[in-house]
């Protein structure tokens, strides 16, 4: 049977697919996932160029017998499914890439901030309040200053993580005499911050974490709160929950989110979840090693779902929520929010 030129086409390209993936996916480069991949994709145009017969029967599989151009609408079903996978497959290069990236940040960044050991020693306390910050000068201002010094006896310390701002932030931070300031030279969210923090706090005699935000919407007074369960050894983990207290309600859309957002999660995990998008919470800093954290934006619910699946004991009480005090919120738009929210809820109810 004669070949057409779109066959002959089809052809080169799957010869040319195959012998570029034999020689770029060799020696040091050998990936086995990717060769698969790539071999498989070129093997299969080169089936359908050298017998079209193959498409047919894939396109009676699909019910397309009878249909107007069904070789053509099953060659294309088949490459939408091959490409689907493929996004898979770049989805979880890019995941890899990004842990990576993740771990030099930290290393570097902890390199570097821990050459001062005194300083560590010294700021770094029992109970260390561990605070991401991104262009919060106006607000650190007051609340850092509201932090206090002991709970029970118990010193507290300080940490801000300037995580790459370009306001006062480093300066109001570095000003207060109870708080370590550790900066990272970019902007890459609340959860690769508080990461940042975790890693000093594992290396010291720090036994409890309190995390906050910096845009003045909890109040430090409510740290003795969050803490005395831990204390009392009945919770491993504490959250914070505006929707068991009080919360100063500015978006209809976001009440509604935290909701909802609380009932699927409790379905997921099969407890209650009152706020899973609260970021004021205490914990155990020796149980942070049980948990695989790797969220650097939308992380507030990773925390729950990761310690609720690893058998920690996570209590919640009522906070109150107050709001902004100074600039805007980096939430970003609502819809696109609660869409990458619901995103990172299943993921990590997935793993």
């Amino acid at each position: 049977m004669a070949f057409s030129n779109l066959r002959i086409l089809g052809l080169v390209v799957g010869i040319l697919g195959l012998l570029l993936t034999l020689i770029f996916y060799r020696g040091v480069r050998w990936k086995r996932v990717s060769f698969i991949l790539f071999s498989t994709a070129s093997l299969f145009i080169i089936l359908i160029s050298t017998n079209p017969d193959v498409i047919t029967i894939a396109r009676n599989m699909l019910l397309l017998k009878t249909t107007e151009y069904g070789r053509v609408l099953a060659i294309l079903i088949l490459s939408n499914i091959f490409l689907l996978f493929f996004s898979f497959y770049l989805r979880a290069k890019q995941e890899n890439i990004k842990i990576q990236f993740d771990r030099f940040i930290r290393s570097f960044v902890y390199e570097e901030k821990s050459r001062d050991i005194s300083t560590l020693e010294k700021k770094i306390k029992p109970i260390t309040i561990v605070i991401p910050a991104f262009n919060e000068a106006e607000n650190l201002k007051e609340i850092l200053l509201r932090i206090p010094k002991e709970i029970y006896g118990i010193e507290v310390g300080t940490i801000v993580i300037d995580d790459g701002s370009d306001d006062a932030t480093s300066y109001i931070a570095s000003s207060m005499s109870n708080t370590l300031l550790i900066r990272t030279p970019i902007n890459r969210g609340g959860g690769a911050a508080l990461r940042l923090g975790y890693d000093f706090l594992k290396r010291t005699d720090c036994q409890i974490c309190v995390t906050m935000d910096a845009d003045y919407q909890h109040r430090p007074e409510e740290i003795e709160k969050l803490i005395i369960p831990i204390l009392e050894n009945k919770y491993d983990i504490v959250i914070g929950s505006r929707i068991l207290g009080t919360w100063e309600k500015d978006n209809i859309m976001r009440h509604i989110g935290v909701y909802f957002f609380g009932i699927l999660m409790s379905l997921l995990l099969g407890k209650r979840v009152t706020d899973p998008s609260s970021g004021y919470r205490a914990f155990k800093i020796k149980k942070l090693n049980t948990l695989i954290l790797q969220e650097d934006q939308y992380h507030t619910s990773e925390l729950i779902i990761q310690s609720i699946k690893r058998g920690l004991k996570v209590g919640e009480i009522p906070i109150t929520i107050m709001k902004r005090k100074y600039g805007k919120s980096k939430k970003g738009i609502d819809l696109l929010y609660g869409l990458h929210f619901t995103r990172v809820v299943i993921k990590n109810w997935w793993r």
